[in-house]
């Protein structure tokens, strides 16, 4: 027994040593040192201040700025700590008249046609609710109500809206998107 006793606690102490130690300091080294700003939570800094990441969605509501999808993490929504969908199944009663509640007021905020399409990223909440990212669609049905609140024309928006659209992953996995929080950062920035 003793021989085969040895042998085993050797290897989960060897074991133990490499995958509990060895290879977490390996990976963490080398992502700090090849993704650097991913590693560090891809943090956007404005004036030397954190304001948000690139990777978590963050609730803008003031109509001069660019809205997010909705978020369903933590009672009020936006919560890091409660990232979660509603998982509401597209036949629920209860999500439809979210749905219709939302196409609604999104219809009068940008004042668009009651027959106006609305995107669907407008209206749903992402899978982890903190979804940073809407769709060029959404961006662009936003931009005359930003535009006129912020005292800009419709193009200067949608330029801006063009400067901070993102390709989709690998060139064709997803479709293209904009961040909220880099392009809101954008419009407050001093000309």
């Amino acid at each position: 027994m003793r021989r085969q006793l040895i042998p085993a606690l050797l290897c989960v102490i060897v074991f133990t040593v490499l995958c509990g130690l060895v290879y977490p300091l390996v990976t963490t080294g080398v992502g700090r040192v090849a993704f650097a700003h991913q590693s560090a939570g891809s943090l956007i800094r404005s004036q030397g201040v954190v304001v948000g990441s690139e990777l978590l969605g963050q609730n803008f509501s003031d109509p001069a700025y660019f809205w997010p999808r909705p978020s369903a993490a933590g009672a009020t929504g936006y919560d890091g700590s409660a990232s979660g969908g509603t998982n509401l199944g597209p036949t629920n009663p209860d999500f439809l008249a979210t749905v219709a509640d939302r196409v609604a007021a999104y219809r009068t905020a940008n004042n668009l046609a009651a027959d106006q399409l609305v995107p669907v990223d407008a209206v749903t909440s992402s899978g982890s609710g903190l979804d940073p990212d809407i769709s060029v669609a959404n961006a662009r049905l936003q931009a005359a109500r930003v535009g006129r609140t912020r005292g800009m024309s419709t193009e200067q928006v949608e330029a801006m809206i063009d400067r901070f659209t993102g390709e989709p992953t690998l060139g064709f996995i997803g479709e293209r998107t904009v961040n909220v929080l880099q392009l809101n950062l954008a419009l407050d920035a001093p000309s």
